[in-house]
C-alpha cells in the first residue's frame, strides 16, 4: 500500500458517507438532508476531530507484542528488531501533525463532497428527466427490433 492510499481513503470516506444512504430514487428531503450535513461546517469538525482522535490513538497504540508474534513466525523480518514497547507511530516514523493533517484532509474531504452533492442536488431534476427518456427511447428501440 503506498502513502498516499489510506489518505485517499479517508478523504473519500465524506463522499462514501454521501453516496451510501442514497437509492436511486432519493427523495428530495433525503437529498437536502445529506446536503445540509455536509456542508454543515459543525458536522464537518465533528468527522473531522473524530478522525483525528481515532488516528492519534491509533499511532499511540503498543505494537510490540504483535511484532513479537511475527519475529517467531518468521524470525528473519524486521519484527524481530522492533522494541517490546514500540508504538505503531514509532515505527511508522513519528510525525506529530500526522493525525491533525489527516483531520484537516477529512474536513477538506466533507467541504468538497458538500459541493459534489449540492451540484447533484441542483442537477438531480435535468438527470431524472435524461433517464426517463432514455428508458423511453430503449423501449421504443427495443420494441422497434421485434418487428
Amino acid at each position: 500500500m503506498t502513502r498516499s492510499t489510506p489518505r485517499f481513503a479517508l478523504i473519500a470516506l465524506p463522499l462514501f458517507a454521501l453516496a451510501a444512504p442514497l437509492p436511486a430514487a432519493a427523495t428530495d428531503n433525503e437529498m437536502r438532508g445529506t446536503v445540509a450535513t455536509l456542508n454543515d461546517p459543525v458536522a464537518q469538525d465533528r468527522m473531522a476531530d473524530t478522525v483525528t482522535a481515532i488516528v492519534a490513538a491509533l499511532m499511540q497504540m503498543k505494537v510490540g507484542p504483535l511484532a513479537e508474534a511475527v519475529a517467531q513466525v518468521d524470525p528473519e523480518s524486521d519484527a524481530a528488531y522492533i522494541p517490546p514497547d514500540a508504538t505503531l507511530g514509532e515505527v511508522a516514523g513519528r510525525d506529530p501533525e500526522y493525525a491533525k493533517r489527516m483531520g484537516d484532509d477529512v474536513r477538506a474531504g466533507t467541504r468538497m463532497a458538500g459541493h459534489a452533492a449540492s451540484a447533484l442536488a441542483a442537477y438531480a431534476p435535468v438527470l431524472k428527466d435524461m433517464a426517463r427518456d432514455l428508458a423511453a427511447q430503449w423501449e421504443r428501440e427495443r420494441t422497434a427490433t421485434r418487428r
